[in-house]
């Protein structure tokens, strides 16, 4: 399979075209430090990490003149990179199967140009160029490196939130690095059970290739428990996992936690007005062990049905 099609390669040099040949030359002399600091900034907990050293990049080179050119300008060359970097990442199936809708998008929107860039498509889209960040399912990408501290467990344990997390951290060794996922809002086709299913799916075949990371894990409101009776139609996103293995970790409520939930439902919306409801950030935590087992009893159910 080819990373980049015609259609690909024409679409990012149009993007980096909007920019003077001199700007090009700059973001050319800067793109490769940029992608290492980037880079090694990717495994700390801030998932913005990667995005926040490439704009220090970017205003070092060109201070009060940067615009968003240059940041789509960025993503582009580095999307043309991507024949390399993906390869060597030495990804599953599951996941190189996703690359041509995925690219297809990113161009899609570099091209469109809007203004200002979101800061968290930003974000996604410097993951996602820099093999940071792949494909999971067509709603979710998957960080390929993310941490889960002792103290976030220490706390969960200390205000009341149940004691038995610290034996599943140990016995997941925990403390290795974990794979994480995110919502990509500007493609929410598979935002339903049986998109998580292949999100999850997908990051057992990565494990698989990468003995030394413990599990996934995903942080978010919607992992919320009160959300079973709630919205009960999101119950899924928290029962699924901890039917087959998974553990929880509450972190607490925010302000962004309360927005997003506030967002996208009325009922929600109301019941946090009127202060019967508390939106709370969990952290779905699946091990290794347990994650690959079920995806394989999945997979094995998949082929009998369609045998």
């Amino acid at each position: 399979m080819d990373t980049l099609t015609p259609a690909h390669i024409a679409a990012f040099e149009a993007v980096l075209a909007r920019v003077s040949p001199d700007d090009r030359a700059r973001l050319h002399a800067l793109k490769d430090a940029a992608a290492d600091a980037a880079a090694a900034s990717a495994p700390h907990w801030d998932f913005d990490q990667p995005g926040h050293r490439a704009e220090e990049a970017l205003r070092a080179a060109f201070g009060e003149a940067l615009t968003d050119d240059h940041r789509r300008a960025l993503v582009a060359i580095w999307a043309l990179e991507m024949p390399a970097r993906v390869p060597a990442a030495d990804l599953p199936t599951a996941v190189l199967e996703l690359y041509p809708e995925w690219i297809g998008r990113l161009a899609d929107f570099l091209i469109a140009a809007p203004d200002p860039y979101d800061r968290d498509f930003w974000a996604k889209d410097v993951r996602i160029a820099l093999v940071l960040s792949v494909p999971g399912a067509r709603t979710q990408m998957i960080d390929l490196s993310s941490p889960m501290g002792p103290g976030q467990i220490l706390r969960h344990a200390r205000e009341g939130w149940g004691w038995s997390v610290i034996p599943a951290y140990a016995a997941a060794q925990a403390w290795k690095p974990w794979l994480e996922v995110h919502t990509e809002s500007r493609e929410l086709s598979d935002f339903n059970e049986a998109g998580w299913d292949r999100a999850w799916a997908t990051a057992a075949e990565i494990l698989k290739r990468r003995p030394d990371m413990a599990g996934m894990l995903g942080s978010s409101w919607f992992y919320d428990p009160p959300l079973e009776q709630i919205s009960p139609r999101l119950a899924y996103l928290r029962l699924n996992p901890l039917k087959h293995g998974a553990f929880m970790i509450h972190q607490g409520p925010g302000d962004i936690h309360t927005q997003r939930a506030a967002t996208s439902s009325p009922t929600r919306a109301a019941l946090i007005e009127k202060g019967e409801y508390t939106a709370r950030s969990w952290i779905v935590a699946w091990p290794r062990a347990a994650l690959i087992r079920w995806a394989d009893a999945r997979k094995a159910t998949e082929m009998s049905e369609a045998a």
